[in-house]
């Protein structure tokens, strides 16, 4: 073979095989979870949230709801409204060891990614901070909280910002030393690893882990003041997608079969009952809300209890026109 025809193969080779590799890499990154629930530290659940699509598609920010003089001072000292800024939030649910101590039965961690004006956020930080650290390179400011809870808030980039609740730095510790890793497609939490597979792809909003905590007292979940058939400890993969509607999607993992039909009867007797107190007819709300109750669907599939269900486009457009008080 002609040296010239062998470098001509050679050439050809190395270009298939960078290319391969960049598609490789791509299609990693795309199923990776997002960067700022990957950055999140080690906790008992995580929560995801992406209103930029939801945003593009309803135009929600165009009619912000009155917000009240607390938030509307906030927005005046930092220029971050989140119905306008917010991109993308995820947060890590942490259990407290002591439910009645003074940080409550959970704590939080956050990494939240959308628009920021430098320059506000940190003039507002160092005002309303009682201390600040300095770790790997980024400020970590100790605001007080409302709740009596100390805030350790640090801006990570000029679109992301993370704070922890927890009573020790330990977290933020840990969302900082993520970040200068640079958040590879496989790191993140071990909730991350174990369940974010399982989450539908394209999905906007989405839950793993004991995802129940901030509604559990006395060891299970209660919703609206009733106690559910559930375990404060239960596995949840939960999401929401759009597919013309909101889709609804919670799939629980339970300890065994038997645990998990006692859990599919009891929600299929609370779904029936519920349907009861909202009619077909009347309003327009009222009718969408109706058809929302009756797609609900319970289906058991050996140790897990899947709830599906819609939510029309209707629904979503009642509720916000009822909170703009039109």
């Amino acid at each position: 073979m002609e040296p010239r025809r062998k470098r001509k193969l050679y050439s050809i080779g190395i270009a298939s095989v960078l290319l391969a590799a960049l598609i490789v890499a791509l299609v990693l990154r795309f199923h990776a979870p997002p960067e700022v629930a990957r950055l999140l530290p080690e906790s008992d659940a995580i929560l995801y949230l992406n209103l930029k699509p939801v945003r593009a598609a309803s135009h929600f920010d165009q009619n912000p709801v009155a917000p009240s003089p607390e938030y509307a001072q906030f927005i005046a000292d930092t220029g971050f409204r989140w119905d306008r800024d917010l991109d993308r939030v995820a947060v890590a649910l942490h259990r407290m060891p002591n439910p009645n101590g003074p940080n409550g039965p959970v704590a939080y961690s956050a990494v939240v990614e959308g628009r920021f004006d430098g320059t506000k956020v940190l003039n507002f930080l160092k005002q309303k901070s009682v201390g600040r650290e300095i770790y790997a390179g980024h400020d970590v400011y100790t605001v007080p909280g409302s709740d009596g809870r100390v805030l350790r808030v640090t801006p990570l980039g000029y679109d992301l910002v993370a704070a922890s609740n927890m009573p020790t730095p330990e977290q933020i510790h840990s969302i900082i030393d993520r970040y200068a890793a640079g958040a590879t497609p496989f790191s993140g939490s071990s909730v991350l690893s174990q369940h974010y597979a399982e989450v539908p792809l394209f999905a906007l909003a989405w839950g793993i882990g004991h995802v129940g905590l901030p509604f559990s007292e006395s060891g299970h979940i209660q919703v609206f003041g009733v106690q559910l058939p559930l375990s404060e400890d239960t596995d949840f993969i939960a999401s929401a997608s759009y597919r013309g509607s909101i889709h609804l999607r919670i799939e629980e993992l339970a300890p065994s079969e038997a645990e998990a039909a006692q859990t599919a009867t009891n929600l299929t007797t609370i779904t029936n009952l519920i349907r009861g107190f909202v009619p077909g007819t009347g309003t327009p709300q009222d009718v969408a809300a109706h058809e929302a109750l009756e797609s609900l669907k319970v289906e058991q599939k050996k140790s897990h209890v899947l709830l599906t269900g819609n939510i029309s486009p209707a629904l979503l457009q009642a509720a916000a026109k009822s909170q703009n008080g039109k």
